[in-house]
């Protein structure tokens, strides 16, 4: 008789709900980086923009053809998301951050595209309307980051990780400074 393999039961196994909520986390925090990288990408298209220099000009207006792609990245993302969890079982708070974070994520995208459309115009109205458009972009992907790490940091973390605080955790560092802030 062959000899079993000894199968010894992971963290993971052990621990399917603590494993999922990592994993949902983990698909937020990498969403998060783009939206991080999006939000960069808008704040350097509206410096550009302001410069008003044709090169800056220019240079800013390729940032917002690049953040459209981003932007569309992102809501393609979060839109996949959204019909994996109604194709299976899932937490009904995950699936209403998911729901969230789509809504903010095709405002954007539709911010963004509307900004870009303006830059290729060449009247002074067509540019105002751009710099609007751009500054609304850049407020939508500086929330939708937000968000994003909010709902990331939310997440039930695994019983192992649960007393490690991360520093970098950029929800917690606004809470922090919040609560100081009150305090002063």
């Amino acid at each position: 008789m062959p000899a079993m393999p000894e199968t010894r039961p992971t963290a993971t196994a052990q621990r399917p709900a603590a494993a999922d909520a990592d994993t949902r986390s983990h698909a937020l925090r990498r969403l998060g980086a783009q939206a991080h990288q999006l939000r960069a990408t808008t704040r350097a298209a509206d410096h550009f923009i302001a410069l008003g220099v044709p090169e800056d000009r220019d240079t800013g207006s390729w940032l917002m053809s690049t953040a459209v792609d981003l932007a569309d990245d992102v809501a393609r993302q979060l839109d996949g998301t959204a019909r994996s969890l109604k194709e299976g079982q899932f937490d009904a708070g995950f699936a209403q951050t998911v729901q969230t974070l789509r809504v903010r994520a095709h405002q954007l995208h539709a911010a963004a595209r509307a900004a870009d459309h303006f830059l290729d115009l060449d009247s002074r109205d067509d540019r105002e309307t751009a710099g609007w458009l751009i500054a609304s972009a850049r407020s939508l992907a500086d929330k939708l980051a937000a968000e994003i790490d909010d709902g990331a940091s939310g997440l039930k973390r695994p019983p192992l990780e649960a007393n490690v605080i991360d520093a970098n955790d950029a929800a917690l560092v606004r809470r922090v400074a919040q609560a100081t802030a009150a305090a002063r």
